[in-house]
Order: C-alpha cells, then sequence, then structure tokens
C-alpha cells in the first residue's frame, strides 16, 4: 500500500516532483491533509501485485507452457509457432549443461594432442552432466502446470511438512509425555502436528559436482 499520483507511485520520506513541475518536501505526504492531497490527485492505494515475469504474462494470466500456433484477437493462426515455457527452460538446460563442461573442455584437447588418456573422473563428471540435463528436460516436460515447472526449477532444497506414520497418516504430538525424573506428565502440545525438513521432492535432479 502507499501513496499514488495517477498510476505513479510516490516514496514516502522524499522529496518529489509532480508532472507540472512543483516540487514536494519529503515530509509532505505526512503532514498534508486528506484535502490537500485530493487538491493535486494523490490517493492511497494498493501497490502493483509482485509476479514472476519468467512465467507470467500478469498476475494471473500464465504463459503457456507448450509450443503453440500463434493467433490474433480473432483467434486466426498467425503463421507461426508461439515457443511454450517448457521448450524455452529446456534450452535453458543445454546452455547450462554447456557452461559447466566447457571449462574442462581443455582436458579433452591435450589428451587427444598428446595422445594421453582423459582423467577418469573429468569423463565421468561431463557425462554426468549430459546425464543430468537430460533428465531435468524429461522433468520440465512431464510438468502439467506453471506452478510446477517453477517449483520444480526454483523450489526451495528442502520443505517442512507433518510427518506421516506406515500408513500416511499424520502423526500429531501425544497427549501423555515423560519427563525428566520419568513420570508421565500432560503434554503442553497434545495434539499439535509433528513437523519433519525433508528434501524437496518436486525440484529437478541436481546438476552434478565438478571435481576438485
Amino acid at each position: 500500500m502507499g501513496y499514488f499520483i495517477g498510476s505513479r507511485a510516490l516514496p514516502m520520506d522524499r522529496p518529489w516532483t509532480a508532472d507540472n513541475g512543483t516540487q514536494y518536501p519529503a515530509n509532505w505526504l505526512r503532514l498534508s491533509s486528506t484535502a490537500d492531497r485530493d487538491a493535486i490527485g494523490v490517493s492511497w492505494g494498493a501497490d502493483d501485485p509482485v509476479y514472476d515475469q519468467r512465467f507470467w504474462w500478469s498476475p494471473t494470466l500464465p504463459k503457456e507452457l507448450d509450443d503453440k500456433p500463434a493467433v490474433d484477437v480473432d483467434g486466426k493462426e498467425l503463421g507461426y509457432t508461439q515457443t511454450g515455457l517448457k521448450t524455452q527452460w529446456k534450452a535453458t538446460q543445454n546452455q547450462i549443461a554447456g557452461s559447466l563442461i566447457a571449462p574442462s573442455d581443455w582436458r579433452i584437447i591435450k589428451a587427444k594432442e598428446t595422445s594421453t588418456n582423459i582423467p577418469s573422473v573429468w569423463k565421468t563428471y561431463r557425462a554426468a552432466v549430459r546425464t543430468s540435463c537430460n533428465t531435468r528436460q524429461t522433468e520440465i516436460d512431464a510438468c502439467s502446470t506453471v506452478d510446477e515447472l517453477k517449483e520444480l526449477l526454483f523450489g526451495s532444497a528442502t520443505i517442512t511438512r507433518q510427518k506421516t506414520d506406515a500408513d500416511g497418516n499424520g502423526v500429531v504430538e501425544p497427549d501423555k509425555i515423560t519427563d525428566s525424573d520419568g513420570k508421565e506428565v500432560d503434554n503442553p502440545v497434545a495434539g499439535q502436528a509433528v513437523m519433519e525438513t525433508v528434501a524437496n521432492p518436486n525440484i529437478a535432479t541436481a546438476w552434478p559436482t565438478e571435481p576438485s
């Protein structure tokens, strides 16, 4: 929330200049009355919603996941394909893989030019990068929503969730616990969910670590 003049957000506690050139001091917004603000068109409103422009056109309009024919406002095809998010992010994985492999290219060139063996750790690493790239691209293709795709690529490494028992039921704190003296007492948090931090199962396969 904040003050606006038209669609322009006004900074608090900083001097500002109106479109007509009138200058206002840093404390004007705090000291002005409602009538003062109304007189020059200053209003109180919400900031524009924040959204990830890599995945959404607007706060409520996600980009297309799959490649589709581009169309005009009447639905007529324009003769070219609109690239979807999956294609874009799969191409990004190729770029990342290339950036991971490129620093060790000289080792391959040296081995060929000197008729020596490529160190096995580097052969393994380079192969692992390619495998990870292919796996990540398969995981991208498996996403069915934009939210899933964003979580896959940028989700946290771990998540906190309620523990479950062998039957899949949520675990909660027991009614009774044993204190330090070995006595059974009431549990002050009885019934609350027992939480655990685990690896996020919804993020993409990790890239391999470069050999030291």
